[in-house]
């Protein structure tokens, strides 16, 4: 084995022991493994102590230039998700993308070099790759009601899919988050549901109304019924879920109306309903377990001219004045 490889599993096993997501973990090695067989195959590169600043440049160039798919780490892996019959073969890869890569190759040369496996970071002098952000679509009440709608309740997974649907438009939590929680998190009572294994590694808490409260009240009921999971949203065998699998179920449900859906879009929704509502950034930054308020405003400062609109008309000065 050569020894970039050599030197990759040892940092893949690093990464695994300090907890790291699944999807993490993959996306790391996806990243660090193509970068490898493009060294080799382009410069005859084994050693990462070889790499060089202008390799790592010319890399984000040749990614640019050959567009999605058109490299892989193992050729195998081409026989099994056909790439080229992809609609999106060839076409080019976003800037968001590049800025992933360029992460992933950096943590990694970080690694080594803390570690004085090699003694430059070839990564330092490199500019930053800053994609354009683009703005998350605000699903109208008229599009969230069309999408709740498009689920078959009396289906034991289409149910657990519009409750997780609905549980992360009320609480604004992460998929991964709810995958993990247990009955034992539950408060009905109190309306609060604690969050253990998040992306901060700090348990957590995030609330839901009344509404919610009656719906997640009546899915416990029904799940017992037919599972004795640990978990609150087990597959149907009873198993954790994976996250790409209620990814896939929301796209399906969008397709049916006509809207684009993904889990994380209807958080992002959460934060900006919550703020035109009138809430405040500091607890919405607590809600979504954001390290900063800051962090909160630079992830959702992003509403359009329209939604401005709104979120004025409900704090008008002179609307709201007696005069």
């Amino acid at each position: 084995m050569r020894k970039f490889l050599i030197e990759v599993d040892r940092y893949m096993m690093d990464c695994n022991s300090r907890g790291l997501s699944v999807k993490t973990l993959r996306s790391y090695e996806q990243t660090l493994r193509l970068f490898e067989r493009y060294l080799y195959e382009q410069y005859g590169v084994e050693d990462p102590a070889k790499v060089k600043t202008e390799h790592i440049r010319n890399y984000f160039s040749y990614v640019r230039e050959r567009g999605k798919y058109g490299a892989l780490a193992d050729d195998y892996t081409a026989k099994t998700n056909n790439p080229h019959n992809r609609p999106d073969y060839g076409k080019q890869v976003s800037e968001t993308t590049l800025a992933n890569y360029q992460r992933n190759i950096n943590a990694f040369f970080n690694y080594l070099y803390n570690d004085k496996a090699i003694r430059k970071n070839p990564c330092e002098g490199i500019e930053k790759i800053k994609p354009q952000r683009k703005v998350k679509q605000l699903l109208s009440e008229n599009e969230l009601h069309l999408f709740f709608r498009s689920f078959d309740v009396s289906k034991f997974h289409e149910y657990r899919n519009w409750v997780i649907a609905r549980l992360i438009l009320d609480t604004g939590a992460r998929i991964g988050e709810l995958l993990e929680v247990m009955p034992a998190d539950i408060d009905i009572r109190n309306g609060a549901m604690l969050l253990r294994k998040t992306k901060s590694k700090h348990d957590r808490y995030v609330y839901y109304s009344q509404k919610m409260g009656r719906s997640l009240k009546s899915w416990l009921e029904y799940r017992d019924r037919y599972t004795d999971s640990p978990y609150v949203f087990p597959s149907i065998r009873g198993n954790k879920m994976d996250i790409r699998n209620i990814e896939s179920a929301f796209k399906k449900h969008g397709r049916l109306v006509g809207i684009n859906v993904q889990p994380h879009q209807l958080r992002n929704n959460f934060a900006k309903y919550y703020l035109l509502n009138g809430g405040d950034w500091l607890t919405l930054s607590r809600i979504l377990g954001h390290s900063s308020v800051e962090v909160t405003q630079q992830a959702y400062l992003d509403f359009t001219d329209q939604e401005v609109g709104r979120k004025y008309q409900r704090h008008s000065p002179l609307s709201n004045l007696n005069i």
